[in-house]
């Protein structure tokens, strides 16, 4: 091994100080499959997050109020859908421990696109939330 100057180069040495260490070639095409392999990853999870949203049924509802009673709670919601389609959408009454009080469905017909509505639940308890669990298009 060739004596060096301290104050000059890398303290470790360089490649050349060490001409028995076998070359490291092919990092290029390791970077190039862990990149392939994370796109992929990463473009499944978008698409699994993606088609759970929901947003692909057509009918767009979005709670305005909701009051609750012993016995009853009202909600007032508005649905967004084609006009020259119906949808149905599912109320869920739920209480202070999440556990479901009442469900209604109420179907809007077609010809009536975007429309607030005011519905009345029969419940078991009283409820502490009222919301919409579902709105999809039909027929």
């Amino acid at each position: 091994m060739a004596t060096r100057d301290v104050g000059n180069g890398p303290v470790l040495g360089t490649p050349d100080d060490y001409p028995d260490r076998p070359k490291r070639g092919g990092r290029l095409v390791v970077h190039v499959v862990i990149g392939v392999l994370v796109a992929i990853i990463a473009g499944g999870w978008g698409y699994v997050m993606w088609s759970m949203t929901g947003s692909t049924s057509g009918a767009v509802a979005q709670v305005v109020s909701f009051t609750v009673e012993p016995g009853q709670a009202e909600i007032v919601f508005t649905v967004a859908k084609p006009d020259d389609r119906a949808a149905v959408c599912q109320l869920r009454a739920l209480d202070a421990g999440h556990a479901e009080v009442g469900t209604k469905d109420v179907r809007i017909g077609p010809g009536q696109g975007s429309k607030q509505l005011k519905e009345r639940l029969d419940t078991t308890a009283e409820a502490a939330s009222v919301h919409i669990q579902y709105c999809n298009l039909i027929e």
